[in-house]
């Protein structure tokens, strides 16, 4: 199968609290209609799970953060969730919500549980995540990255390729000029040793990324405003963007 991961830069506008972008939703969604094999979804928080886990200080360290900043962010991320699935079934997807809590407790995913995404996902049905706040245990919680979730599925899943779709055209040595990376070897062990000028959000990706493709899968980071590109990439033809070469 393939694993997409829809970032929240792309699904959302950042700049706008609670804004989601449902164009550009429709429009990943209509190019998605033309995958012709099993896939799974997983999109990030943007301008909803990010802008509430900013202003209650929570993070991806487990910890006694406030009950109230849970609840908030637990519900905000609902609330997106919707969003995308409602234009999904608009657009004629059958897309099947599945909570990251379905299938992952603590901070690990549930072997068994994950398998069964895939036996989902070849009904026709179009497996839906996304990062979220889980219960960690003791009266902590933690914020799950759909970044994160992307990376355990596929150690477990096996997926013929991932992808990643955000708001740029991939990973960039130098920003400034537009200087795009086009391909990334698994050989390399570190963030470190790709030359690149990235910060916050992206710096995880391409951490997950690397990781993913030493367990030999393909990824592939792509620009969401061109959503073509995400299916050239699947259909395995030359598209603009970057390539992490599985190992």
């Amino acid at each position: 199968m393939i694993l997409i991961k829809l970032g929240g830069s792309i699904i959302t506008n950042k700049q706008k609290p609670l804004t989601a972008n449902i164009s550009a939703i429709k429009r990943i969604a209509s190019h998605l209609k033309k995958v012709k094999e099993p896939y799974m979804v997983v999109h990030g928080g943007g301008s909803f799970g990010h802008y509430w886990s900013v202003k209650y200080d929570m993070h991806t360290k487990p910890d006694r953060y406030s009950i109230r900043g849970v609840s908030v962010v637990k519900n905000s991320m609902v609330e997106l969730n919707r969003l995308v699935l409602q234009v999904f079934l608009q657009s004629n997807l059958n897309p099947y919500c599945l909570p990251p809590s379905d299938f992952i407790f603590g901070n690990k995913p549930i072997t068994k549980k994950t398998k069964e995404i895939s036996k989902i996902a070849n009904t026709g049905l179009v497996p839906i995540s996304y990062g979220d706040v889980m219960w960690h245990g003791k009266n902590k919680f933690y914020i799950l990255s759909g970044d994160k979730i992307i990376g355990m599925l596929t150690r477990i899943l096996k997926p013929r390729l991932a992808i990643f779709v955000t708001n740029v055209d991939g990973v960039y040595s130098d920003i400034k000029n537009r200087k795009l990376i086009y391909e990334i070897t698994a050989e390399r062990p570190t963030v470190a040793d790709v030359k690149m000028d990235v910060t916050g959000g992206m710096n995880r990706k391409i951490r997950e990324a690397i990781y993913m493709s030493k367990g030999g899968t393909d990824v592939f980071f792509v620009n969401g405003k061109i959503p073509q590109r995400m299916i050239n990439a699947v259909n395995g033809k030359e598209f603009e963007g970057t390539l992490f070469r599985g190992k």
